[in-house]
């Protein structure tokens, strides 16, 4: 894992690189959250889409729900960059609707668009 710090509108942004699954349960997400706080003092995190295991993206199996809890009870605010068009599911499409409509967790299509949504918040 390769993290950068930008400057947005005042706000430290971590931007974390990396082709490996960071996240694929609770605790992995709770040591990436430990981890990216404790190397770098941020409250935004910038991921891609990769670091994320595809389960998170599966409804069924609550993951994501539980995952993003996290990230909102460590007041982390978190945008997950990626390409989503390939999903099919209905409920997977209203949650990001309704996750981009919010103002902790963003599911978004580029780095820029990140970094622009979470210096705004």
């Amino acid at each position: 894992m390769n993290i950068e710090v930008v400057m947005n509108n005042g706000k430290e942004i971590a931007i974390v690189n990396s082709n490996e699954v960071l996240i694929s349960d609770i605790q992995s997400a709770l040591d990436v959250i430990a981890t990216i706080r404790y190397e770098t003092d941020c409250d935004y995190f910038l991921m891609n889409k990769q670091t994320v295991s595809e389960d998170f993206f599966d409804l069924s199996t609550k993951l994501a729900g539980d995952i993003l809890q996290k990230f909102i009870n460590y007041q982390v605010k978190v945008a997950i960059v990626g390409d989503y068009s390939a999903y099919s599911s209905k409920s997977l499409k209203d949650f990001i609707y309704e996750s981009n409509k919010g103002n902790h967790v963003f599911f978004l299509e580029s780095k820029d668009e990140a970094i622009e949504k979470l210096g705004r918040i």
